[in-house]
């Protein structure tokens, strides 16, 4: 069992950066790929980033390429997502997700989820 909490999310100008956090709780953190996606508002959730348990591989979606970041630590069991450049349109609630396989897109191929942090950026 894997609990997930989010925090960062704010209201930042464009161009500006914010920076996601999401402590987990349980000794199997190390054993997950992490993942952060996003859902805008009228619109479905979509991957955005994702780290594999050891951190030896990440993988970002075309959108926020060269703009966001993930990155975790395992002995602080926390994953997070430094988002600096950010626009409009990376207006949405951001959730952290816990799963069995790597680079994975689908929400459905995760375990476990927090309850999502704001994020909103005025033009």
């Amino acid at each position: 069992q894997v609990q997930l909490v989010e925090s960062g999310g704010g209201l930042v100008q464009a161009g500006g950066s914010l920076r996601l956090s999401c402590a987990a709780s349980g000794r199997t953190f190390s054993s997950y790929s992490m993942a952060w996606f996003r859902q805008p508002p009228g619109n479905e959730r979509e991957f955005v980033a994702t780290i594999s348990p050891t951190s030896t591989n990440s993988y970002v979606a075309p959108s926020v390429k060269g703009r966001f970041t993930i990155s975790r630590d395992n002995a602080k069991n926390t994953v997070t997502l430094q988002m600096n450049s950010l626009k409009p349109e990376d207006t949405a609630v951001y959730y952290c997700a816990a799963g069995r396989i790597f680079k994975t897109l689908a929400p459905a191929m995760y375990d476990y989820w927090g309850q999502g942090t704001q994020v909103s950026v005025s033009s």
